[in-house]
């Protein structure tokens, strides 16, 4: 597999990582854990969108 094709395959995984962790928070009773497991979500959705641009052969990180 290239180095692109890795690096997209990574991103889908943290996509379909932060997706689950999303719902895990919707279904989260406590405040607290909720708004943590909403966090690491975004986060990990922050780095695919990272990961997909650079595997893409953009060299710049979105702004």
């Amino acid at each position: 597999m290239s180095v692109a094709g890795e690096s997209s395959g990574r991103a889908r995984q943290m996509r379909e990582k932060a997706q689950e962790l999303k719902q895990a928070a919707e279904r989260a009773t406590d405040p607290q854990e909720r708004q943590r497991l909403e966090d690491k979500a975004k986060r990990l959705q922050a780095q695919s969108e990272q990961e997909s641009s650079m595997g893409g052969g953009d060299i710049y990180p979105p702004q």
